[in-house]
This record gives C-alpha cells, structure tokens and sequence, in this order.
C-alpha cells in the first residue's frame, strides 16, 4: 500500500526511466505511481496512463545562486587534492566577468578557500535553502507534496539545481527520498548534489565507493547498487532492428564494414570536426580499408556546426539523434531535449551493426562494449598544440579506470588513429577481455531486470 512519486528532470532521465522498462515495473511493484516532472506534461500522453505533474519552472534569485555557488565550490576545494577532475572543475569555475555573478564568484571563491569543510558545506546549503523557503514555487511544492502524500520521491538525477526546493519540501514534510546517481563521472569530477537525499541508487560497486568517499555523512546500508536503465533497452526485443534495415535506413553499402564516430557537446568535445575530417580523409587516401563512416551527433546540441563538414565530405553518413526541443526559455535548455522511441531503436541499431566507434572519452565507450565492439578514444589536443586540450581528461577518475584497465585505444594523433582502426578492423575480438572488465567495474548488474531491480529496491525504502 505503497505511493511512488517519480521525480523527472529532463531528457535523458525520460529516456532512462520511461522508455525502459522502469515505469512498468513500478506501476506491477507499487499501488499508486504519480510523475512529477520538470519536462511539459504532454510528453508523457503517447507513454503512461499514469498521472503527471508538470512542475513549475524554479528560477534561482541571485541570492539563492549565491549559496548554491558557495556550496558547490566548496566541495570542489574540499575534494580538489589528487583529483584532478575535481580540480579542473574547480578551476572552469573560475570567472573574470565584469558582472555581478562574476564580482560574486571570485569573493565566492576567496571565502571558501579559507572555510570549504562539510560543516561549511552544510551552512551554505542551509543558507540556499532559506533562500527559497518563501518563494512561490516553493509554496507550490508544498501544496503538492501535501494533497499527494507520496511514501517516496524518486529523483532521476542527483544534480539539477532546480530539484532543490522541491527536494527540500519533501524532507520538511518527512517524506522518504531517494536519488539515482545520474552518470559514471558524477561523483568523481563534477560538482555537489542539489539537495541532501535519504537514499542512493547507483551502478556500480565503484560508485557506490565514490558516494561515500564524496559525501561522508551517507550511511553505507543506504545506497543500493542496481546497475542503470541507461542501457536496458538494449536488451528489450522493442528496440531491435534487424541488420538489413540497418544498412537501409542509414543508407550503407551492406559490403562494407562500418565506422560509427559518436560526437560530444561542443562545451567538451570541440575536436569533433578535426576527428571526423581525419577518419574521412584517411578513407579517401586508402590508408584504411573502404568502410562506411557514419557519424551521430550530440542530442544535447543542434547539429549546425556539423555542417560545413558535412558539406565537405558527402560520402559520410549522419544520425542526427531524433530528440525534439519540449520547452524553450529554459534555465538548461538542453535537459528539454526528449528523446522518440525511433531514436532508441536507431542508437541501438548502430550500437549492434557498427564494426567500431570511435569518440572523445565520452559514455558512448560504454554503449559500444555492451555489444562487444572495439572503441578507440580520439585525443588530439593538448596545452601545447593549440587544439582544445581534451588529452586532460585522460586524468579524470573515471577515465584513469579505462586507461589503467586499456580497454580502448587512446589515439593522441593521426597515424595512431589510423592504426587503431586498422587494428580492430582485422580484429574486432582484440582487447574483448579488458572491454569485459571495464563493464564490470562501471556497471555492476546485468542489464536484464533492470528496471524491476530499481522498482523493488524502492520499494523496500518506501
């Protein structure tokens, strides 16, 4: 006799865990499920009869940006020694605007250099959450969480600051809360949570190491290790695309092998072009085999920058993710990019057919090696040559593992490129054991079940 308030951020938490097989699973595992969703209402028609919330968009006052900034840097300043993640992080937080935020993060960052410990950290959580207490949407919240009565509010993301308030009323009204920990480099690079939450769940026996390791006050029986509904689908027979309308669909030459190139946001990943346009040119100069390329662009972008390169190179093949834009005049317009069913069939398609991928360190490593496909990590920049320097994250946490454990080829310049895909294209199986490894160490439960896993763990803290 249990309620279930599902909590949904943005576009890829809506991919997550309502395009796997959660949704169904909570609805067989709890009496009553309500979505609460910071994505519009109307997205959800075609999915769920299930009855959705659209939150009111919370946008930060300067003061509550204040002390969410102040909290964040600390713990970044906290945690900064022999991370280089954090590190990193720390320092593309740093500001020289000539504008209030930006006067506001350099004395941020001169106050918590002297005071960064947890029980700082907690003073300026506080603080932020004082902030807002009064705020309209806020109020909202409350109204909410109260005619609702949920036993559990089920965060899918452990970040937006926008979940703050209403992660905050909910620990007001003692409501039992429960966060997913969003993505592998979470913990290890990024910033502090957005709210202090009951329970955690996470992928791996790594991460659930990371959460304590970052958050000292979290109790080790309060965090679940249940694998991720990220990749599910790929195990879900709605998905599957048979190989012959792969090569239709994309328009590829069945012959050949294939070369899929993942890209990044342009906010990471500014070599893209380069990648794209070396791989192309080395298949025009046959210093590798005839293949097909195909390249997927970032839903988290709009493909424009592609497109002189597109122009310059007409053989290659593009997948531009089918994610449509749900809200505009948002604080973080990307996270209202929502994904259609045709994409998840198309991104599996690729996953399962495609030779090799090749990308910039990004998850999409993780999405190629669940079918067993080679991967090479493409880093040409460095501090020295004048590209965007992408080689530095080569010593972030998450991706020291795959280095250390040689799951993929790192590729630092052309003729490296060139041989690595030479290389797996003669023999796909090479490194297949270290590939192995890597899934097992960053996700730690099998792909089947996932979402009934998730469901039934819920339920248990409901």
């Amino acid at each position: 006799m249990k309620k279930l308030g599902i909590v949904i951020t943005d576009g890829v938490g809506f991919r997550n865990f309502i395009l796997s097989d959660f949704l169904t699973e909570a609805e067989k595992t709890f009496e009553e499920v309500v979505i609460i969703s910071c994505l519009p209402a109307t997205v959800y028609s075609e999915f769920t009869n299930l009855k959705v919330i659209e939150l009111a968009v919370f946008e930060e006052s300067f003061t509550t940006w204040f002390f969410r900034k102040a909290k964040e840097i600390a713990h970044l300043r906290l945690h900064r020694n022999n991370n280089f993640g954090i590190l990193d992080n720390y320092n593309v937080n740093k500001s020289s605007a000539r504008n209030p935020r930006g006067f506001a993060t350099r004395f941020i960052f001169g106050f918590t250099a002297l005071f960064h410990a947890e029980t700082y950290i907690k003073k300026y959580d506080n603080l932020q959450q004082f902030t807002f207490r009064n705020h309209p949407v806020t109020q909202h919240y409350k109204i909410m969480l109260e005619n609702e009565k949920c036993d559990l509010l089920f965060f899918t993301h452990q970040r937006p600051p926008f979940i703050a308030p209403l992660a905050s009323m909910a620990k007001k009204l003692k409501i039992t809360t429960c966060s997913f920990i969003f993505s592998w480099d979470n913990l290890a690079s990024k910033g502090r949570m957005a709210a202090d939450f009951d329970y955690f769940l996470v992928w791996s026996t790594l991460m659930k190491k990371e959460l304590l390791h970052f958050y000292s006050d979290i109790k080790a029986a309060h965090v679940a290790i249940v694998g991720t509904p990220q990749f599910e689908p790929y195990v879900l027979g709605r998905y599957k695309t048979s190989e012959a309308d792969f090569y239709t669909n994309f328009g590829l030459n069945s012959s050949r092998k294939t070369i899929c190139y993942s890209c990044g946001d342009i906010s990471t990943s500014k070599n893209d072009e380069l990648y794209i346009a070396t791989i192309a040119n080395a298949i025009k100069d046959k210093k590798i085999e005839e293949v097909n390329l195909i390249v997927r662009t970032s839903p988290a972008e709009d493909p424009i920058r592609f497109a002189k390169i597109a122009a310059q190179f007409p053989f290659v093949k593009w997948n531009y993710p089918k994610w449509q834009l749900a809200r505009e005049n948002h604080q973080e317009s990307w996270s209202q990019r929502i994904p259609s069913v045709q994409d998840i069939a198309e991104m599996r398609s690729l996953l399962e057919y495609s030779d090799l991928n090749v990308n910039m360190l990004s998850t999409m490593s993780l999405d190629f090696m669940q079918f067993g496909k080679p991967v090479i990590n493409v880093v040409f920049g460095n501090s020295a040559n004048g590209l965007y320097d992408d080689q530095r994250f080569l010593n972030y946490a998450h991706l020291i593992n795959v280095v250390n454990l040689k799951a993929t080829v790192i590729a630092k310049e052309e003729s490296e490129l060139i041989s690595a895909i030479n290389q797996y294209l003669e023999n796909p199986s090479l490194h297949q054991s270290e590939r192995e490894d890597l899934i097992k160490m960053q996700v730690s439960q099998p792909l089947e079940n996932t979402g009934k896993r998730i469901a039934e763990t819920l339920l248990k803290w409901a």
